[in-house]
């Protein structure tokens, strides 16, 4: 078990790197912010251009990236947890490529639809997705290997369907940016849109945590305790399509996040998910509030899409992982 003096340390270093993440998220960019001067001008009531930046697009932006990060890392260690595969995650189990094809859809057959409604498609395109991943590699017996490369086939598939409906649909191509996971341009109203359904998903998560824990003990233990299995990876089901929907639903697929931060956090604090998924969430958030400042800067003054970065750490991320595990089944 993790020593408290070893957790607290850990907290406040991740709470220092969150704060540094959060001036750099709220000051740099195209326009540069001089902080004293955005107090200042904000406590008189007279606002300039680049106080009314930085109230209006910088600090929402940095909350959706604090919130959508979190919601993504600890989707990915539920789905690491429950299914006991550290390749688990909502890119690799087609979670977020099931959202996105529905969210496209909707787009496609209701145009007039309101970003509100596209949650719900995004939801059912989750579950869809997870579903699919999960029944294919169920065939004959889930691995670690073969869950990875259904995964992949099925979220290969999934995302060329929807480049597909969004090369063959001029009204939607638009949504190419979105696709590739991107906060640059939310506002107020995805930060108010997202709220109520991520706390509702974290905590759904977060009262799994003392389950889980007992579940990485092994299935037959997790039984001889009292554990409900199926209930148990029901509700871990539904907070993971709560968490990874409403995500793609207002920022797109961003990848990668929920498959490398359960990893990295529980070489910090262990396997006991009482702490692995608070620290998760909060790790989660710094990765991706962290991307989003170097997004800025890929193509400066133009901004690139989050999910870019995401995907230039996640990639090799994932190729170690994958490699690591087929060295553990030969």
């Amino acid at each position: 078990m993790i020593r408290h003096t070893r957790l607290i340390r850990l907290l406040v270093v991740l709470l220092v790197l969150i704060g540094l993440g959060s001036y750099l998220s709220l000051f740099l960019g195209v326009t540069t912010i001089q902080p004293l001067e955005a107090v200042r001008e904000w406590s008189s009531g007279n606002l300039s251009k680049e106080t009314l930046v930085l109230t209006t697009l910088r600090l929402p932006r940095l909350l959706l990236g604090l919130l959508l990060g979190a919601n993504l890392a600890v989707a990915g260690a539920l789905m690491q947890a429950v299914t006991r595969n550290p390749l688990a995650s909502p890119q690799v189990f087609g979670v977020n490529a099931g959202a996105s094809l529905f969210v496209v859809l909707a787009l496609l057959l209701f145009p007039a639809l309101g970003t509100a409604n596209l949650v719900y498609f995004a939801f059912f395109g989750a579950m869809i997705g997870g579903l699919l991943v999960f029944s294919f590699a169920s065939v004959r017996g889930m691995t670690s290997l073969k869950l990875a490369l259904v995964g992949m086939a099925i979220h290969l598939l999934l995302t060329s369907l929807t480049k597909g409906l969004i090369l063959f649909n001029d009204r939607i191509t638009n949504v190419l940016y979105w696709l590739s996971g991107s906060i640059s341009d939310s506002g107020w109203i995805e930060v108010r849109l997202i709220l109520p359904w991520s706390i509702i998903g974290l905590i759904l998560a977060f009262s799994l945590a003392k389950s889980l824990a007992i579940f990485q003990l092994g299935q037959d233990v997790a039984v001889g305790l009292g554990q409900n299995i199926t209930r148990i990876r029901m509700l871990a089901a539904v907070a993971v399509v709560l968490l990874a929907g409403v995500t793609v639903a207002v920022a797109g697929a961003i990848g990668f996040i929920g498959l490398m931060v359960p990893h990295i956090v529980r070489r910090l604090v262990g396997e006991d998910y009482r702490y692995v998924l608070p620290i998760s969430a909060l790790c989660g958030g710094l990765l991706l509030t962290y991307a989003d400042v170097l997004a800025r800067f890929i193509a400066y003054p133009y901004e690139s899409p989050v999910g870019i970065v995401t995907a230039l750490l996640g990639a090799p991320f994932f190729l170690y992982l994958a490699k690591r595990q087929t060295r553990s089944v030969i």
